[in-house]
């Protein structure tokens, strides 16, 4: 197939290698010249055949409501726009239906992987029309992992539902994490334990804890084994926030995530062992930034 993307920054550069190595005709446009395939979004439209598909990569917010209002302009009826970023669910509807009024289609993805996904693949949940997901399956079936397509893909429901899906995936993710720290902030305490990095390695097969994210704390290991070179700073990009949010308005209890969110906050306050490794952890699978520990140390941070 043919698409265009725009945002090559984490993942979209790599979401357009992966494609590309599957068959598929990307275009892809970036800020950066050095990275881009055309000069402007007018001039990626310009590239592209129709009907025309066009994958947004760009941060929440403004910057995807913007791109998306001006492919509204640039793009014809029967075209397709799809926003990958981690946009609120509740945009989906309004940007939806700003497309429609020009007879532009619209799906919503959460997409997970990280820096990762190039090589493993990424986790797709997909809201939207089923014709228009029909229509993409050879885009998502290039980009998810390997093996049956249930286990890695999912049309979750009507626009709104693929990034509503994401939003509480990552919420069990701040779940997920929090809870390594706080095991590895136990054991780092407890005078008894004389090698923490070997004892969390050896949970890696055969345990009921095991994960890829367990994996990814070992490599952090491996290279830092005290975790000490980083600050225990440790931002949200929202979809915590959002997550929780949810569980209020519809009355759930999640304790843990609600907990694990907090527990970001106060890492903003004062340093532990505990939020080095979820600084650790964010870094070895999204490559998100992080504050290197030391005196010159600012309280600067960078969402994702």
């Amino acid at each position: 197939m043919q698409l265009g993307l725009v945002g090559l920054g984490r993942m979209g550069f790599n979401m357009r290698e992966r494609l590309r190595k599957g068959g598929h005709e990307v275009v892809g446009y970036d800020r950066n010249p050095d990275v881009s395939d055309a000069e402007s979004l007018a001039d990626l439209v310009g590239k592209l055949d129709a009907p025309r598909a066009v994958w947004v990569m760009v941060p929440a917010g403004d910057p995807t409501r913007q791109t998306v209002e001006e492919l509204g302009s640039l793009l014809s009826e029967g075209d397709l726009v799809i926003d990958g970023g981690n946009s609120k669910f509740t945009e989906d509807q309004r940007n939806a239906a700003k497309l429609a009024e020009r007879g532009i289609h619209y799906l919503d993805v959460g997409v997970s992987g990280g820096v990762w996904g190039l090589e493993n693949g990424y986790g797709l949940m997909v809201g939207g029309a089923e014709e228009d997901v029909e229509r993409m399956l050879p885009i998502f079936d290039t980009l998810r992992p390997e093996g049956p397509r249930e286990e890695g893909f999912a049309h979750a429901g009507p626009i709104g539902a693929g990034h509503y899906a994401k939003m509480v995936h990552n919420g069990i993710e701040y779940g997920l994490m929090q809870a390594y720290a706080e095991g590895f902030e136990l054991l780092d305490t407890a005078k008894i334990v004389e090698n923490v990095p070997a004892v969390i390695k050896a949970w890696q097969r055969g345990t009921v804890v095991r994960s890829w994210l367990l994996d990814l704390l070992v490599r952090a290991l491996d290279s830092d084994p005290e975790l000490d070179d980083l600050r225990g700073y440790v931002e949200d990009s929202g979809e915590g926030r959002w997550t929780v949010a949810e569980a209020i308005d519809k009355a759930v209890p999640a304790p843990v995530i609600s907990a694990a969110l907090f527990a970001r906050f106060a890492s903003r306050q004062t340093d532990s062992p505990a939020m080095r490794a979820v600084a650790s952890l964010r870094a070895q699978f999204g490559g998100h930034a992080v504050q290197k520990a030391g005196p010159s140390s600012g309280s600067g941070s960078t969402q994702a």
